[in-house]
Formats: C-alpha cells, structure tokens, sequence
C-alpha cells in the first residue's frame, strides 16, 4: 500500500517523502496529482512542488502506475506576511556588480515571516547574513555567485569575549575555534529560516582562488557556502549548492535541522569539499538530496578534544533517508572530529555510487573520553563501485600529530580522557555490487575495543577487474584488492547471513574478537 508523508511546508512549497523500501527512487513509477491536475511523473522517494501560493488549501494525491494504489494528503501552505523583491532593492543579477549591499537591506527589511525573492538573474556577492523569521527563495534560474575576492571577506573570529561559553564559539575550523572567512551565506543565532526555490548558491571557487593551497591560512581559513551557527528550525530544500570554498554546508552547535531535495556538486578533486557536516547538531534531517563531492559526502562531527573540553556538546539524533552520493571519500562518515560525541545516527534507503567508502567511522586516540561513538544504524543501502562499504578506523592519522607512535601504535596503551569509544554498529539490508578494495575494514584499538558490531543480510560481490588501493587512512596498511573483512579488536561480533562473493582471500579475517555469534 502506497503511502505519502509530508516531510516540510512552506508559503511556497511542499516536500513529501514516498514510504517505499527501495532506495532513492520510487522502483515503480507514480503519477502525481496537485487538486486533480496531472503533473506528470515521479520517479523518486522525494520530491517537493513548487511555486504555490501562500495559505492555501491543497489537495496532494500519487498513483501507482503498474498497482493502482494510492494517497491523498489534503494540507495548507504556510501563511506569508509580506513579499520582498531584491531587485526593488537594487540589486542588478548582472553577474558583474557586486550586489550585497542591495541583498543584504532586503533581508534586513523583511518582515518576519516574510519572503525574500530572487529572480532569474546571477547576483555577484560577498557574504550575507541572515535573520530570523524570513524565507529566502532562489527563483529558477537564480544564481548566488560568490565573489573571489577574499580580502572583501569578513572574519569571524574563533572566540569572542562573552559570558556564556556557548556564545563565545563563533568561527569553526577542522573542529576547532579559529577565524574563518564568513560564508556565502551565514546565520549566526538565527531561527525559523527557510532557504528553497529553484535556483543555485555557487561559491564560485577554483584552484585559482580558494582551493589553491587549501591547507595554508591565507589571512584566515577558507569559508563554507553555508554556515550556520547555534541556529534552530533552518529548512534548505530544492536548491543546487557547487563550487563551495570548503565544506559546503556546516551547521554548527544547531538543532531542528531539515536539508530536503538538495543537489550538492564540487569537483573531484576539490580539496575538502564535504558536502553536509553537521558539527555538535541534534535533531537533522536529510532527504533526497544527490551528493557528487571532492570529500566526504555528509560528516556527522563534534569538535576535537580542545573544544570538547569547554563546550562538550554531542550530535544526536540525525536522520540520512533516500540520498544519492556519487563520489566523494565517504558516503556517510562519523569523525573524525568527534571529541563530543556522536549518537543515535539512522542511514536509510540511500544509494551510494563510486564513493571511496561507505558507511565510515573514523577516529583516533586524542579524541577524548567524551568522544562517544553510539547507536550508529545503517539499512537498506545499495552501494555500486564503492572501494571499502564498511570502515571502522581507530587510527586515522589526521593533524600535525596523525603520524606520531601515539597515534598508530597497535599495542595496548593505558586507557584515560584521550581514549574514545566506538559502541554499538548495525549493519542490515545492504547490497554491494562491483566492490574494489575491501569487504569491509574494521580495526578498535587494543585497548578500548569497538563494543559492538552487528551484520545481517550483507550482500558483498567484487568487480573481478578491481585494481589495488587502501582501504583506509592509517599508517602502515598496505594495499587491498579484493579482501574479505578485516576485523580486528571487537568485544562482540555478529554476522547473519553475510556473503562475499569473488574475494581474491578468505571472506573473513578475524583478530581478536572477544565474542562471535554467526548465523
């Protein structure tokens, strides 16, 4: 039986989600009705329609095209107090004046629970800031381009002076309070924001401009194109976010969170491109949005051990359904910034496509007790070309020190508030076809093994044409091409119904499990 959730509203628009087991796309394709008129085809578990009028009654209905069956959801738009055009403000879309001034005093004017619009047209821009209560639309054909010129940047400092600790956090670099150039587009405390319409957010960057040299600081770190920190209720949906300086979107210290039917594109190779990095958030929620990225596709973080030692805050309850990630070093990825903690994290019903891993855990001595790995839940995935599917790294040799005997020694070193803690992992439901490098590479540290890990219906067969890499980051690996699963200090262990097929060694090579349930 077909059935039809709605997952947002807005004054303009509404995205609903298809309660299907296949993931991403529908499988059968459905017809979509809006008040009995035919709008064509759906062919993906998410999809939003657009261009609605504001507090206005809608009748919603979709159709099995091969069954019969059917929903209708009969809801209202939200209302809308007031209409802001950019373009009244001054703003060219020309694609060479700078256009922030103009922007900037719409928003600033918008009414709350007012709506900011841009019509067709590329408005050049630095930063822009923004405040609560508003809606901005990209109409199509709109495009937010950023300007090169970092000089004309604003900073955010990584401290300022206040009271509340939590306050003081206000530039965010690779889990630490450093300055960074504002972003694109930028909302510090700011609630009830809703970022959607048809058009693009392009950072514009090139290895001319922000990625070259990516890892030096050039007057302060690169930017993101979206950064919002210790904001709540942000809805971004519909849009194409490419070319971002840095990660491209990064909710820091934020909860409520929906990111719905985003098209999130960075070159390749890319420097540090993630595509959604949620840092120290609780409460997200990420639909049907397609990731093609020159990093890691979503990052679940929660800061390295220095800040977590003044502002713990763990990132909880995030929710990844019906994405697509083509490319990227990982599909879905914990850490390895993780000093506060992650749990309660759900991955279902996503394809991933030539990504390096996919499901990835990485961390490493440093982190810190609070650094809690928890509840990690992956399901229903279809996983094609993918390297390694399932990676857990205790010694991912990241920072100046990655490299140090600290960090890679795999003898049993004692246990105090550097140690992190990789708990429960499940893995359900997923298959993987034209696998490269590894099965899966799992490897605790001696002296705090990886609590749990549970594997049930796991579907495993190698590309016979693979070609040899590593199937992680640490230092001492060598080269796989075609392994079994690597699994090594794991307190409990349990496979059910797991099969590799085409492996050039034994489907499973276990060091030091303390307990093994096989089915």
């Amino acid at each position: 039986m077909v059935k039809l959730n709605v997952v947002s509203v807005t004054s303009r628009t509404i995205s609903f989600e298809i309660n299907t087991r296949e993931p991403y796309y529908t499988g059968n394709k459905y017809l979509l009705y809006l008040n009995s008129t035919d709008l064509g085809k759906v062919d993906k578990n998410v999809f939003t329609i657009k261009n609605l009028d504001p507090d206005k009654e809608y009748s919603v209905s979709i159709k099995n095209i091969e069954t019969g069956d059917a929903d209708e959801i009969v809801l209202r738009t939200k209302p809308e107090t007031a209409y802001i055009n950019v373009r009244d403000f001054g703003a060219n879309g020309d694609g060479k004046r700078i256009d922030t001034f103009s922007i900037q005093a719409a928003i600033i004017s918008c009414p709350d629970g007012g709506r900011v619009f841009f019509p067709e047209g590329i408005y050049l821009t630095y930063p822009l800031f923004l405040k609560s209560n508003i809606t901005l639309e990209l109409g199509k054909g709109a495009v937010l381009l950023g300007a090169k010129e970092r000089e004309m940047y604003p900073i955010l400092p990584g401290e300022i002076d206040c009271k509340k600790i939590e306050d003081s956090y206000l530039g965010s670099w690779e889990g630490e309070a450093k300055e960074i150039f504002a972003s694109l587009i930028t909302g510090i405390g700011v609630e009830n924001v809703n970022i959607i319409g048809e058009g693009t957010i392009d950072g514009n960057s090139s290895f001319d401009t922000w990625w070259h040299d990516a890892k030096v600081k050039r007057i302060a770190w690169r930017p993101r194109t979206i950064f919002l920190n210790k904001c709540k209720n942000v809805l971004i949906e519909g849009i194409t976010i490419k070319n971002s300086p840095s990660w491209t979107i990064h909710p820091l210290l934020s909860q409520n969170l929906k990111f719905i039917n985003l098209n999130i594109e960075n070159p390749k190779d890319a420097p540090n491109t993630d595509g959604l990095d949620p840092e120290s958030c609780k409460d997200v929620v990420i639909l049907g949005t397609r990731f093609s990225v020159g990093d890691d596709c979503i990052a679940i973080k929660s800061g390295k051990l220095a800040t977590s030692r003044k502002l713990p805050v763990s990132s909880e309850n995030l929710y990844i359904r019906n994405c697509l990630m083509e490319y990227g070093h990982g599909a879905v990825v914990i850490g390895s910034e993780m000093s506060g903690g992650v749990k309660n994290v759900h991955v279902d019903r996503c394809v991933f496509r030539k990504t390096d891993r996919g499901i990835r855990i990485k961390t490493r001595r440093g982190r810190g007790s609070t650094g809690i790995i928890d509840e990690i839940h992956a399901s229903n995935i279809k996983m094609d070309k993918v390297l390694t599917p399932f990676t857990i790294n205790s010694f991912y040799f990241c920072d100046e020190d990655g490299k140090t005997e600290y960090v890679w020694s795999k003898e049993k070193l004692p246990v105090d508030d550097r140690t992190p803690y990789i708990g429960n992992i499940y893995l359900k439901d997923i298959t993987c076809n034209d696998t490269q490098v590894a099965a899966g590479y799992m490897y605790g540290l001696p002296e705090r093994k990886i609590e749990k890990v549970t594997m049930e219906n796991i579907y495993i067969k190698f590309d016979l044409n693979a070609k040899p890499d590593y199937p992680e980051m640490l230092s001492f690996v060598d080269e796989m091409c075609r392994n079994g699963f690597y699994l090594n200090n794991i307190k409990k262990l349990k496979l059910k119904n797991v099969i590799v097929e085409n492996a050039s060694t034994e489907p499973f090579i276990k060091l030091n499990i303390d307990e093994e349930y096989v089915e």
